[in-house]
């Protein structure tokens, strides 16, 4: 059982994919990067490239036209600057398209990848001897090899088709005039280049595949490795009783005021807690001093304990008085019934009487369950005895 525990086996969890794209292990794909790239310049070059051929010739024509200013006043970093101006717009342009289409090739197939820094600096690792070995004759080795076989197999199959189907045209090139030999070269190269790009394309969509589940099966887990995580994310039973009692405190200093005028605490039983007062002199009917769920309800009851003040299980009242009155609050009027059974059951506690717990009715409109949905069906009666600390 430990051995299934400790192999790693089951898919990356969606954690585990973020933490990796984070540390730059992404889905990248090298042929779809060339592909890509050897695609746009042949594009580039479709489109633009009376542009570029215009600005090599003006630079041609800069360089090997001379007159006599031009000897006397030879000036070779003015001319240097005349030919960049003409050539570097087209440049520019192709090198920032090329660099944008690697960034989208490369990172795109994971939003969640970066750049990363580590990634450009030198890896003195790679230098070993036994390294590279390994990564040549391991199965990693083995899947580039077949990946380079299949790339020249194709690259070459249509670099030959392409010479073969041409062949005749470039026996007739030289009856044709020096621009007709450019015009026809240059448009047959931009063809190639294309043909290069489809090919690599077919590569990329086979390579694609292939990087994925290299990826995947790299970030496998074990599963206690999925077990850990789910605890990380859920919070260990350790991590959680010390948030609770965190928030009890934070609950108990907020409410602590309060609970030093309540009289009386109706609960339901550890959900909901409500700590009340009845002071004719600044009301006329009970106020709720403090009420609460969950971990602040728990605060109320300790609180009550510390205190002596009686905690009184009343479900139905207790839901009712939270939902229906806010803290500082006097208590609705349909409630006074209730509270005031409530009410003298405690007094009469402090008097040391025995005395059984009174019935208890909410009225129809009042009652709620656990959720604040209202709940007419349920029993609303008082158990036999009112729970005391």
């Amino acid at each position: 059982m430990a051995e299934e525990a400790g192999e790693k086996n089951l898919a990356p969890t969606e954690k585990r994919l973020r933490e990796a794209a984070k540390n730059g292990d992404v889905l990248r794909s090298k042929e779809l990067a060339v592909a890509a790239t050897i695609l746009i310049g042949a594009g580039f070059f479709k489109m633009a490239g009376p542009w570029l051929l215009s600005g090599l010739a003006d630079s041609m024509r800069m360089g090997f036209t001379w007159d006599r200013e031009a000897i006397d006043n030879f000036n070779p970093e003015r001319l240097g600057y005349a030919m960049m101006v003409k050539l570097a717009p087209p440049v520019l342009l192709l090198g920032l398209l090329v660099g944008f289409s690697a960034i989208v090739t490369q990172l795109g197939p994971s939003p969640g990848g970066r750049f990363m820094m580590g990634n450009i600096s030198p890896k003195f690792s790679k230098l070993n001897p036994m390294s590279g070995l390994t990564r040549m004759f391991g199965p990693n080795g083995w899947i580039e090899v077949g990946k380079g076989i299949l790339k020249v197999g194709l690259l070459g199959t249509i670099a030959y088709n392409w010479a073969s189907s041409r062949l005749d045209a470039f026996v007739a090139l030289s009856a044709t005039s020096l621009s007709g030999q450019l015009s026809y070269a240059w448009s047959s190269i931009t063809s190639l280049l294309f043909q290069l790009g489809g090919g690599l394309v077919i590569i990329a969509l086979i390579d694609f595949p292939v990087q994925w589940m290299r990826r995947m099966r790299r970030l496998r887990m074990s599963l206690q490795e999925v077990k850990d995580e789910g605890k990380e994310a859920e919070g260990s039973p350790e991590a959680k009783n010390a948030r609770r009692s965190r928030q009890r405190q934070i609950a108990m200093g907020a409410i602590a005021g309060a609970m030093k005028k309540a009289q009386f605490v109706v609960t339901n039983p550890t959900h909901f807690a409500i700590a009340m007062t009845w002071d004719p002199d600044l009301a006329p009917a009970p106020v709720v001093l403090a009420k609460g769920r969950g971990e602040k309800a728990l605060a109320i009851r300790e609180l009550a304990a510390e205190n002596d003040i009686p905690c009184l299980e009343f479900p139905a009242l207790a839901r009712s008085l939270y939902y229906t009155t806010r803290e500082k609050q006097m208590i609705r009027e349909e409630l006074y019934i209730a509270v005031a059974g409530v009410l003298s059951f405690v007094m009469a506690l402090k008097r040391g009487e025995a005395r059984e717990a009174p019935p208890v009715e909410v009225p129809v409109a009042l009652r709620f369950d656990a959720d604040g949905r209202p709940d007419p069906e349920e029993n609303y009666k008082a158990p036999p005895e009112a729970q005391t600390p």
